[in-house]
């Protein structure tokens, strides 16, 4: 294939997409290059089928070069290693909105890779690969039925833009991104610093927009490039078996999916799922045992959904918008800093925070430049909590994923630095699942962060949202269950504030939902979260005034920036005596902010004096208690203050006249002394004669 190039000019950026140059192995690629950054996307199908699934094995894989920012890898080996959280959430996004737009059965392992190659650091290469990854879908043969692009939206001063740079980012009120196809939103992923909810819409309609000249420049590639997809064929329908399985098990899944209790559930329907398979099997043949079980998933699928659509009753009993009970519990562990249990239904979280000190922050060496992060949000799902046993292992992409999404609702209510300058970090643990999981992290992990007393803007509560369409009939869902997640159309996460949305999350597995779709399951999303709130208020409604009794105690102070040297001393010897002497934490920036760090108030008042001792610049007129350090013929120096001394002319000792210095004092004599002048030079002339008589 000929190379092939579309071009446009995006949001005062150059973008374009350039395919049949690069990677010509690959079923398709697609080099993007927006600005100074470039993303190679290539995606790859094997030929033949998978046999015994019945999923679409997709992976998708977004990896960053250091050499595309010029840099060189850290560590022994200097070369990258495992996926960065950074990398891990990007391979979501690209996934989430592909996945279900591939032709129905469709089995051929498939691997999208996007690759980084070039970095201008004021634009996020995320949004490039979204748009790669469909791309190379789309000029290649496999049955992509795309195309879908998306972009991220900011606002500032009340003015959307498309694709903001880092500095506008940090001056917008919302960071969402939005991913779509011409005819519909496929998936939304965002945070808000308390955005009305009807604002938020009005954002993600501004994004779907926004996207549609990408879905014209991928057509146009895709035309000139002239390649054609494969067939699929769908699989076979054996109406016969269809009919008898239908009659045998119909009437016996809709009573079992009326059981309210997720585990009796489970057990009935795999009950009545064995009596079907042994009632229509034959001897030894295992593909007709799978065939009759595969049959019993779809009956029940649309036995569950026709019910919710025409009657509007859940599997345990619900209407569409109730929520299932909640309940709230805090304190429970007495050594945490904070610790809350939230419960709502058969789901269940354990939240807890620790508060630690500026040392405790995390540093993240990314691509765009290295931050600090002073809040963070760590979420586990155990196998007991949806009791299984299996192997206990370290946070996978739906961990991260779920963490970052409940991190991002919290941290757009969290106080500033200098208003709480402590770092945060919450555990969220997963005890029980049936349903939204990474919502009870948001309310637990607000419950606790209130419990410990950090001073939060106002409490957060999350709820899930689900959607089963069939024909024009619409049933919204308010908090579901685990079932109508897996079975539904869509999964609509919505964290957020009394006032306004803090997190979004929307993923579609359909072609689509329509705007009128979106604005009411916005607002029934409200409904749902006053709902909670009002129930974790009951247990907590704001911060304690005071802090654990086991937390830091952290004092800032601000001293001259000259003064720094004197607090660190030679070779840190000052800052490492104060540690060692009260058992404070001490750090201190460039800029003169001083961050004490103490187990009690005491140690921290004695840590706090030996900081000012240290870095304090001498008044004029005021009395010190000095110690004299040399004598001279002319007069004495005495240290007024440690690294600080000054001049006391032999005319300033007494009332009377001095012959010597040493008639009235000695090196190592304590002395109360005032401050009469202080030079240009910064020469400190003291007075005993001003001070005799007087006390501090």
């Amino acid at each position: 294939m000929a190379a092939t190039k579309v071009e446009i000019d995006f949001w005062g950026r150059k973008l374009s997409i350039e395919s049949g140059h690069l990677a010509k192995q690959a079923s398709g690629s697609a080099l993007v290059t927006y600005g100074d950054t470039v993303v190679l996307v290539t995606a790859v199908s094997n030929k033949d089928p998978k046999e015994g699934i019945d999923f679409f094995p997709l992976t998708v894989n977004y990896q960053e070069k250091t050499f595309a920012a010029g840099k060189i890898p850290g560590g022994f080996f200097k070369r990258e290693g495992r996926p960065s959280e950074k990398e891990t959430l990007t391979s979501r996004l690209i996934d989430r909105p592909l996945r279900p737009l591939f032709a129905k059965g469709f089995v051929c392992e498939t691997q999208v890779i996007a690759t980084v190659v070039s970095l201008e650091s004021d634009c996020d290469p995320d949004m490039v690969a979204m748009l790669g990854a469909s791309a190379a879908l789309e000029v290649s043969d496999i049955p992509f039925l795309g195309p879908i692009a998306s972009v991220r939206v900011g606002r500032v001063d009340g003015k959307f833009l498309v694709n903001p740079t880092v500095e506008q980012l940090e001056n917008s009120d919302i960071d969402l991104i939005v991913a779509g196809s011409r005819e519909a939103v496929m998936m939304v992923e965002g945070g808000a610093k308390i955005v009305p909810d009807d604002e938020m819409l009005e954002a993600v309609l501004f994004g779907h927009e926004a996207l549609l000249p990408l879905l014209n420049m991928q057509k146009e590639l895709r035309d000139a490039c002239g390649i054609a997809k494969r067939e699929v064929t769908p699989p076979a329908v054996n109406e016969e078996l269809d009919a008898k399985v239908a009659a045998f098990a119909e009437a016996k899944l809709l009573d079992a999916l009326r059981i309210p209790s997720k585990a009796e559930r489970y057990e009935a329907l795999s009950s009545i799922k064995s009596l079907t398979v042994a009632e229509f099997a034959e001897e030894d043949d295992k593909a007709l045992d799978k065939e009759i079980a595969s049959v019993v998933d779809s009956i029940k699928k649309k036995t569950m959904r026709n019910v919710l659509v025409k009657d509007k009753v859940r599997i345990d009993g619900r209407g569409t918008k109730d929520v299932r009970p909640v309940t709230c519990d805090v304190s429970l562990l007495p050594r945490t800093h904070g610790s809350a249990v939230f419960t709502r239904g058969e789901t269940q979280a354990l939240a807890v925070t620790t508060l630690g000190t500026t040392s405790d922050r995390q540093i993240i060496d990314a691509l765009m430049g290295t931050y600090k992060k002073e809040f963070m949000l760590h979420y586990n799902f155990p196998p007991f909590c949806v009791g299984e046993a299996s192997f206990l292992k370290s946070p996978g992409r739906r961990e991260i994923g779920h963490g970052a999404l409940a991190e991002r609702a919290l941290y757009n209510v969290m106080p500033s630095q200098d208003e709480f300058p402590y770092t945060v970090r919450i555990v969220s643990e997963v005890l029980e699942s049936n349903g939204s999981s990474s919502m009870a992290s948001v309310c637990g992990g607000s419950l606790s962060m209130m419990d410990a007393g950090v001073p939060l803007k106002a409490p957060v509560a999350g709820i899930a949202m689900g959607l089963i369409k069939e024909g024009e009939d619409v049933a919204i869902l308010s908090d579901i269950l685990g079932d109508e997640d897996h079975l539904g159309d869509m999964d609509f996460k919505v964290a957020g504030t009394a006032e306004g949305i803090t997190a979004l999350q929307m993923d579609i597995k359909i072609t689509g939902v329509t705007k009128e779709i979106m604005a009411d399951a916005l607002i029934q999303a409200k409904e749902g979260r006053l709902h909670i709130l009002g129930n974790m208020e009951e247990t907590l409604s704001s911060h304690r005034a005071e802090l654990s009794k086991h937390a830091p105690k952290i004092t800032t102070i601000y001293i001259n920036k000259e003064k720094i040297k004197d607090l660190i001393g030679p070779g840190g010897k000052n800052i490492k005596s104060i540690i060692e002497t009260t058992g404070a934490q001490i750090n201190v920036n460039d800029e003169g902010k001083v961050e004490i760090a103490a187990s009690s108030e005491e140690v921290s008042k004695a840590a706090v004096k030996k900081v000012q001792d240290l870095t304090q610049d001498a008044e004029v007129g005021r009395l010190y208690m000095g110690k004299v350090r040399k004598i001279m013929d002319f007069g004495a120096f005495v240290e007024i203050f440690p690294g600080t001394d000054g001049l006391v002319h032999i005319s300033e000792l007494a009332e009377e006249r001095v012959r010597s210095v040493t008639d009235v004092m000695k090196e190592g004599d304590e002395v109360l002394v005032k401050v009469l002048d202080i030079d240009r030079q910064g020469k400190i002339k003291l007075s005993r004669k001003e001070a005799l008589g007087k006390s501090l």
